[in-house]
């Protein structure tokens, strides 16, 4: 675990301020005239919390030794109880292997030893049932710091797998832009060549021709500026240079991978998802119409995503896919009748939404998931359809 360096100062005034205290309870003691030694000793069994997190076993060492020191030379009981120990040692559990804690707690239990049986305020069994309660004490501050650094490392791994999942999305959202991209510059080349061929022969056909490149190019320079859009943060593909089957580039032999899936390819999905053992009843209402190769795409992966969703987390559950062809949008809503309020994928800022979100806002849909009143979930997108009717 690396140094909070932000909490240093923080240390610093805890330091400052155990210390002051430490002063005043030996003041208390000798009337106001504390004698040097005994009080050079006593700083020295707090002050150093002020570089625990810089040096968490030194620390931890000079205050074990001050305090072994505190009690051979007769001072006494601790001024402060001994909190700068607790601290020390729940610093080291926190930032060092469990074999160094180890060995400061047990340089700890002997300086409680040797603390007890010098100070002459209990003996034999009283000592002995003092130096367990104070044991466990010690115990439970190493027990506490280990469970912390554990905790610690456990949200630092999900935040980076967190990381690593937005990247992946990323990735697989820019592979099928670009596999898009190249599918619009092919229609470009190859009706570009088309009019170039009957130009003279036949002039109708051409101008069709130019007119269909034109859009497709129109299409191909919308859908590259997307690209740039999804790639805007990440810095690259750590993932290497093969293809996410998983995300649909399925390859081919002898050919690149086949074309992106799209609405038209709804009906297999639902009965795969029949077949995996979650009845899907599918609802389509307006005039189908086809769809630009993106918009198509980015809805049919969010109900892949969503019937997916219903498969891990929704328990035995049955779901509904509605898609909506309006005149200038298309509404795609996919619920079902399972838990809802108790899955994963349901926080706003899981992996799977958040993906589904940044589709949608890509081509300027509208997003919106989470439990639905009547129990189970709802996942609702609409997507702006502008000329493509």
């Amino acid at each position: 675990m690396r140094t909070t360096l932000r909490s240093v100062p923080v240390d610093v005034l805890l330091a400052v301020v155990f210390t002051g205290l430490t002063m005043v309870t030996l003041g208390e003691q000798h009337g106001g005239r504390i004698p040097w030694a005994q009080g050079a000793v006593a700083v020295l069994t707090v002050m150093p919390i002020a570089v625990r997190q810089r040096a968490p076993v030194l620390t931890t060492a000079v205050i074990v030794g001050a305090l072994t020191a505190y009690a051979l030379l007769g001072y006494g009981d601790f001024p402060n109880g001994g909190v700068g120990i607790l601290v020390g040692l729940f610093t080291v559990a926190m930032l060092r292997g469990p074999g160094v804690a180890a060995v400061m707690f047990l340089a700890t239990i002997a300086m409680t030893v040797v603390a007890y049986f010098t100070g002459g305020a209990s003996t034999g069994a009283a000592a002995w049932s003092e130096i367990a309660q104070t044991s466990l004490i010690m115990a439970g501050v190493w027990a506490l710091g280990y469970s912390t650094k554990n905790w610690a490392l456990r949200a630092e791994r999900l935040a980076a797998q967190a990381a690593r999942a937005a990247a992946d999305e990323r990735v697989s959202i820019a592979r099928e832009l670009h596999d898009i991209v190249s599918h619009h510059m092919s229609v470009v080349s190859l009706q570009s060549g088309l009019a170039e061929y009957v130009l003279d022969s036949d002039p109708d056909t051409a101008r069709t021709a130019i007119a269909t490149a034109g859009e497709a190019s129109r299409e191909a320079l919308l859908d590259m500026r997307r690209l740039l859009d999804v790639l805007r943060i990440e810095p690259g593909d750590e993932s290497g240079d093969e293809p996410d089957v998983a995300a649909g580039a399925e390859p081919v032999a002898g050919s690149g991978y086949r074309p992106q899936p799209g609405l038209a390819q709804l009906e297999e999905l639902v009965n795969r998802t029949r077949n995996a053992g979650v009845e899907v009843e599918l609802s389509v209402t307006g005039r189908p119409f086809p769809l630009p190769p993106g918009v198509d795409l980015c809805a049919y992966r969010i109900v892949q995503e969503s019937l997916t969703n219903v498969l891990k987390h929704a328990g035995p559950a049955s779901a509904r896919v509605g898609v909506d062809y309006g005149p200038h949008t298309l509404t795609v809503r996919i619920s079902d009748d399972g838990n809802g309020g108790d899955r994963v994928h349901a926080s706003p800022t899981s992996h799977g939404i958040r993906g589904m979100r940044e589709r949608a806002e890509l081509y300027g849909g509208v997003f919106s998931a989470g439990p639905a009143k009547e129990g189970g979930f709802t996942v609702t997108l609409q997507l702006p359809l502008g000329e493509a009717r």
